[in-house]
């Protein structure tokens, strides 16, 4: 009977193996050079605020009205507006923004089920990697600001939450817009993951939930009213080691 058992020259073609690594070391040279991209034209933007929330709410909801009214007063109030540049809720804090004192950013990246980049960008920026893009929403963010949003938006704001209770970024305010949409998950983290001993008690603590677009702009001008909005050099080491 013959055997089944085959040498590894055999399976692999030496071409073919080479070319995979060839490919993955231009991949990572491409990551690369979108951090250094991105960080060199959103280096003066400080302070900002990233604003997340749903691509498939439209104009004449809502959210949309809501996301546009805050992300306007974070403009006058002067700070830069940070959003996904796509459609829906993305396109609402850009308008904002864009119709405001301060920039309106949009990180945009080309996905199957959206329409590409908004209109209301004074800086654009195009992403074909989700690393790097999801790397400079938190860090020249301020404050993180999340309405309503489908799983992009939990994995934004999980991301930033996983981010700072383990102490790998430095705190900043993640406001929770919309009480209604939120309230039903903010339940089950206490139920679940405080009741079950998967986060601490004063882990729920990192987020607040806010309604009202001048409240929102408020909670974070008396979140850094002691301390400036200047990192700290353990903030700033931080940062870069993200």
């Amino acid at each position: 009977m013959p055997s089944r058992t085959h040498k590894i020259p055999e399976l692999i073609d030496p071409q073919s193996l080479h070319s995979t690594y060839g490919q993955e070391a231009w991949r990572v040279l491409g990551i690369m050079a979108e951090f250094q991209t991105a960080a060199d034209q959103l280096s003066g933007v400080h302070p900002a605020v990233s604003v997340f929330g749903s691509a498939r709410i439209r104009e004449g909801h809502p959210y949309y009205a809501t996301a546009k009214t805050i992300a306007h007063k974070l403009s006058d109030a002067g700070f830069s507006v940070i959003s996904g540049g796509g459609p829906g809720l993305m396109e609402a804090a850009n308008q904002g923004a864009y119709a405001g004192r301060s920039p309106a950013i949009g990180l945009n990246i080309a996905l199957p089920n959206e329409q590409g980049r908004n209109r209301y960008q004074d800086i654009s920026l195009q992403f074909r990697h989700f690393f790097a893009r999801k790397m400079m929403f938190m860090r020249f963010a301020s404050a993180y600001v999340v309405l309503p949003g489908g799983y992009g938006t939990l994995d934004e704001l999980s991301e930033c939450l996983t981010l700072v209770q383990t102490g790998t970024s430095h705190r900043i305010p993640i406001i929770l817009v919309g009480s209604s949409f939120w309230r039903g998950l903010l339940s089950w983290f206490e139920d679940r993951l405080v009741g079950e001993g998967m986060i601490g008690e004063n882990d729920i603590g990192l987020m607040r939930v806010i309604d009202e677009p001048d409240a929102v702009v408020e909670a974070i001008f008396q979140y850094y009213e002691t301390r400036g909005f200047q990192a700290s050099r353990e903030e700033r080491e931080k940062i870069l080691n993200l």
